[in-house]
């Protein structure tokens, strides 16, 4: 399942930018390239997941708009690569994206979706019974 699409990055960031991030063949840049884009989603999916994961039933459903424009804002880091400048605004929606999942993870954050993960069990304890012993002084004297 993806929490974003082409189409919603185009909404968001502009044609414009996107085919200047993903052709990589036409000089100058005049199509987008899907293959490039579907990896770029792909990789935010899966960090969303990584941490959306703990907390919530994957994939989420259904998708809340603030996790669509999260996934979003890392495609788009990943779109950029190392071009992204670090002071910029990429990077910072990136770093922000990032800091949300992190707190989602906690549990700090909640999303409206489906599906909350049950906590593990816990709580109990281990009890442990071993053997009388072998060695003892008196069994040991003279030696």
């Amino acid at each position: 399942m993806t929490y974003v699409t082409q189409q919603q990055l185009i909404d968001r960031f502009g044609e414009k930018e996107l085919i200047q991030l993903t052709d990589r063949v036409n000089r100058p840049a005049t199509t987008i390239d899907d293959t490039v884009v579907d990896g770029a989603i792909a990789d935010a999916v899966a960090l969303v997941d990584g941490y959306v994961g703990k907390v919530y039933k994957l994939p989420v459903s259904p998708v809340p708009t603030v996790l669509t424009r999260m996934s979003a804002d890392i495609a788009r880091y990943y779109l950029h690569g190392k071009s992204a400048d670090k002071d910029g605004p990429v990077h910072r929606a990136y770093l922000e994206a990032v800091a949300w999942l992190k707190d989602v993870s906690k549990g700090l954050v909640s999303i409206d979706a489906d599906g909350v993960v049950s906590a593990p069990a816990g709580g109990g304890s281990i009890r442990a019974k071993t053997g009388d012993r072998v060695f003892t002084r008196d069994s040991l004297k003279g030696m």
